[in-house]
């Protein structure tokens, strides 16, 4: 789960980390009261300085417009004026954008450096692990992509936990000294203990900035939660912003299915999801794209298959349907029950793409065979793939 800027930054707040003072604000007098609050002697100040930011789940808000410095309570209500409501594209986002339906207004801050700091859970090494960098900003991801030696990854051991000897070997690796060492700790171990104690799956400042006081702050923060261990955490859990998740992603969420949209034009309804990862891997290998991932689960019901289809075909760029499953808990002739439901009752106009092996294989087929219905059985997962291709290169050349 995902949540916004204002939000990690008031729970990282909790744990010690410097961030600056804002609020969020739903309205454009919302955001000038802010900013008022935020700078009680705005009239007199010549210096005033406030920053205006759109929230939105997607990072390069500041080259898609959604981040703007201002120096008067005219701008920031100029600028509240212009984002709320605003479709914001960035590269995360996607052509088709993402409406702003909130921002956030804090105070400037001064800077002498942007640096990057990130932790996530490192599957690899089984690891909760420090990436840093002493270029943070706009473009870590172009810092990666062509100087990676300028990325420092630092796991820690959860057995062993934070050590004195992870923070000297990221304060070294950043070429720090002095007073800068204590101030980058003190804000490494807030950050850990937050990842931790918030079942986090990443926390990422970028930037992590240092003040002309020699304080690093955090600038920008962006904080993922694992929604498996949301139960632990009610207060978390409400924070949940439904508007800024897929609405097909949430349907089946309700219905106990795993749903992720892609880009594709292949529909996918599969068990199990290494399986499904499979399904994708071999509909690309066969030259197609996927348009999702959707796993059924290992005990799914005809009802559930009906709500997978409608999920499915609620996507207006599926062309077909590649239908994978092996019986195992799961029974085919079940499946092949709500296939056929689903078809009759949603009406459907895509080919559809079935293989089924297992537990009631045979059944199953000959189910599907008698329900009268221009369904296309296939003999292997290969020979699904296969023919899922052919059925939309068939659309494409009408």
């Amino acid at each position: 789960m995902n949540i916004h800027e204002y939000q990690a930054k008031k729970i990282l707040g909790k744990y010690g980390v410097p961030v600056p003072y804002g609020n969020a604000a739903f309205t454009v007098n919302e955001a000038v009261e802010v900013a008022k609050e935020l700078i009680p002697t705005w009239e007199q100040d010549e210096n005033a300085v406030w920053v205006v930011k759109a929230q939105i789940h997607a990072g390069g808000r500041g080259k898609g417009g959604g981040v703007k410095v201002v120096k008067t309570i005219e701008d920031v209500r100029k600028e509240a004026d212009r984002m709320l409501g605003m479709t914001l594209i960035t590269h995360q986002t996607g052509p088709e954008g993402r409406e702003v339906k909130k921002i956030y207004v804090e105070r400037g801050a001064s800077i002498v450096k942007e640096y990057y700091l990130s932790l996530v859970v490192d599957r690899g090494t089984g690891c909760v692990t420090f990436i840093a960098s002493t270029e943070g900003g706009m473009d870590i991801e172009e810092v990666a992509h062509h100087s990676p030696e300028k990325i420092i990854s630092i796991p820690v051991n959860p057995a062993m936990g934070l050590q004195a000897f992870h923070l000297r070997d990221m304060c070294y690796g950043m070429g720090f000294s002095g007073g800068q060492v204590k101030q980058f700790s003190l804000v490494a171990k807030a950050l850990y203990n937050a990842f931790l104690e918030t079942d986090a799956s990443q926390i990422e400042i970028n930037p992590l900035i240092e003040t002309p006081e020699g304080i690093f702050v955090a600038l920008d923060a962006k904080m993922n939660f694992d929604d498996n261990a949301l139960f632990r955490h009610p207060q978390i859990a409400e924070l949940r912003d439904e508007d800024e998740e897929d609405p097909r992603e949430l349907q089946a969420a309700q219905h106990q299915l795993s749903y992720i949209t892609m880009e594709g034009n292949i529909g996918c309804m599969v068990n199990g999801a290494g399986l499904a990862m499979a399904t994708m891997d071999i509909i690309k290998l066969y030259g197609g794209e996927p348009a999702n991932f959707l796993d059924v689960g290992g005990g799914a019901t005809a009802d559930r298959v009906r709500e997978a289809f409608k999920i499915i075909l609620s996507d207006p760029s599926v062309q077909a349907i590649l239908i994978n499953i092996f019986g195992g808990i799961m029974r085919c002739d079940i499946i092949a029950e709500g296939v056929i439901t689903a078809a009759k009752q949603l009406g459907l106009k895509v080919p559809v793409i079935v293989r089924l092996e297992g537990t009631n294989a045979e059944l199953g087929k000959q189910i599907l065979k008698n329900s009268g219905l221009a369904l296309i059985a296939a003999d292997n997962l290969a020979d699904a793939a296969e023919k899922a291709v052919k059925e939309v290169s068939k659309l494409k050349g009408k």
